[in-house]
């Protein structure tokens, strides 16, 4: 167990907290001004039309009907394709919402409802949503990081205050969320609940119920779900007593199963009396016949299709087939090896791998849902700062075409300057005599930080120079999808160049977060089945 740090340094930093907390907060409010996803956009609207819109069918419907095309839920006109907790979140602002406005949730008549009382309403239920499942995990989650520290550990993004904001300044779940019109920051928020009680607490019957409610909160967070269970199943094994172990480990794999089932059961009661009540939410869930993509996304498949046209060679079954395996061949050796040579720094990398293999390989893929491979990233930022700052960077760039479309150039532009700015800042104040910019060298930010790195000069000399061309080009592309008009014949040059230059860096950043997973040792002794004794 790692010493305390000191209490005196502690006290500085929670005092430094506070206005970077509240500049965060602020931040999110001002990206929150400006449009969202299908603002004045006519017929379909948007994401902010389809949040508004699950509010309404969930008023003024039967739960047993919220997934069911029906006279009163037209599932073509946004129908609900979440599990069950978005549903009741959704019925719960929709009762706010019809007793502060009834017209903004009354069916039908409310299609395309933009009132700007309403516009703040809704913005401030991500807000707060934001506040209470998001923000509180991410300063528990720094906050322990700080207290549990050895006293001789000088790296500065260990500190509760630089590692707090910089978490919470992270561009991408700003955008998306405060700006595009979601709610990833409650899935988000609960899975860095169930990480917290994983890392910092070891209870692992909270982990695992805080991560079947982000689970059914949205099931992307199918991405993570590899890594909880091989860890936790890893665990039922760990320290077992040498008389009657096979009941030890029953006992414990029993409890983390009756949390598992009762949640789900609690979750899913409107829905599991019959299997004609809980097929067509399982129908939504999954819609295997939308095809691999849709949009432009930075993944293997959106690249391949740009020389080998899918569509033609393969059929949408055998694309799910294909998918299926690719995903889960990219993905077991990174839960293989978190099983066998378990440690806790291996469970944050292996939600990084894992859910960067789901990215790159999976089936229907959105833009969007790279923030979670970038929300473990941003937690791994402490250990490896150069590399996690340049990947959250990155993934935020990869959504540029989705914010151009939503009018977030300027928050886009404004957020990356923010949080580039404040990086620089804590490694200048770190080393008072470093340049503005140190960020850009890797070899000066490692010894800012003091991060024993085992890399050799040429390599960190490399690392460097691509990040340097990584920025050149970024800024260039964003110039191009500006200002550069495309040729007739390719209208969307520059979203599939984004595309395919961020997926590059994605193959790129899963090799190398494996190859740091890989070289990690266990830290937990693994115990071994006794013998029976004659």
């Amino acid at each position: 167990m790692s010493k305390r740090a000191d209490p005196d340094k502690f006290t500085v930093t929670k005092d430094a907290l506070l206005p970077g907390l509240f500049f965060a907060l602020l931040i999110r409010w001002c990206v929150a001004a400006y449009p969202y996803s299908g603002y004045k956009k006519p017929p379909m609207y948007g994401d902010y039309e389809a949040q508004r819109h699950w509010q309404e069918i969930t008023v003024q419907t039967a739960a047993i009907n919220w997934y069911r095309n029906t006279t009163h839920n037209d599932l073509q006109y946004w129908g609900l394709d979440y599990p069950p907790l978005t549903a009741y979140h959704s019925f719960l602002m929709g009762l706010i919402a019809d007793w502060i406005d009834p017209e903004s949730v009354r069916l039908f008549a409310s299609r395309g409802y933009e009132n700007d009382s309403h516009k703040t309403f809704m913005r401030w239920t991500v807000f707060l949503s934001d506040l209470y499942f998001y923000v509180t995990a991410v300063l528990c989650l720094c906050i322990d990081a700080e207290r549990i520290k050895p006293k001789d550990d000088k790296n500065v993004f260990k500190r509760a205050d630089i590692s707090t904001i910089l978490f919470l300044l992270y561009p991408g779940i700003i955008l998306i969320d405060h700006g595009h019109f979601q709610y990833n920051c409650v899935s988000l928020g609960l899975f860095l609940w169930a990480t917290f009680f994983i890392v910092a607490i070891e209870n692992d019957t909270l982990a695992t119920i805080f991560f079947v409610l982000a689970l059914n909160y949205k099931q992307m967070e199918l991405y993570h779900a590899f890594p909880f269970f091989f860890y936790l199943l890893r665990k039922c094994f760990m320290g077992v007593p040498n008389r009657g172990w096979k009941l030890h480990i029953l006992s414990r794999f029993n409890k983390l199963a009756i949390a598992v089932i009762s949640c789900f059961i609690i979750i899913w009661c409107p829905f599991i009396t019959s299997w004609e009540n809980m097929l067509p939410v399982i129908q939504r869930l999954f819609p295997f016949k939308r095809g691999v993509f849709e949009d432009k996304v930075s993944n293997f498949w959106c690249t391949v299709n740009v020389f080998i046209k899918l569509k033609n060679v393969y059929t949408n079954d055998e694309m799910v087939k294909m998918c299926f395996l690719t995903t889960l061949m990219a993905s077991m050796p990174s839960c293989l090896d978190l099983f066998f040579r378990i440690n806790r720094k291996k469970f944050v990398l292996s939600l990084i791998n894992v859910s960067l293999a789901f990215f790159l390989f999976s089936f229907q893929v959105h833009e969007k849902t790279i923030l979670l491979a970038a929300i473990p990233v941003a937690l791994h930022l402490p250990n490896d700062p150069f590399m996690c700052f340049w990947f959250l960077l990155l993934s935020t760039f990869s959504m540029l075409p989705l914010l151009l479309k939503d009018q977030l150039l300027v928050p886009y532009i404004a957020t990356a300057l923010i949080y580039i700015s404040f990086y620089s800042i804590a490694l200048k104040l770190a080393k008072p005599n470093s340049w503005f910019l140190s960020f850009v060298n890797a070899s000066c930010v490692y010894k800012i930080t003091n991060l024993n790195t085992k890399y050799n000069s040429v390599l960190l000399k490399l690392l460097t120079t691509i990040l340097f061309l990584s920025l050149q080009s970024m800024f260039w592309l964003l110039l191009g999808a500006l200002f550069v008009k495309p040729p007739e014949r390719y209208p969307d040059l520059f979203p599939l160049l984004i595309s395919m230059f961020s997926c590059f860096h994605f193959i790129f950043f899963f090799v190398y977060f494996m190859y740091q997973q890989m070289s990690l040792p266990t830290d937990l002794p693994i115990k071994v089945k006794p013998k029976k004794n004659n």
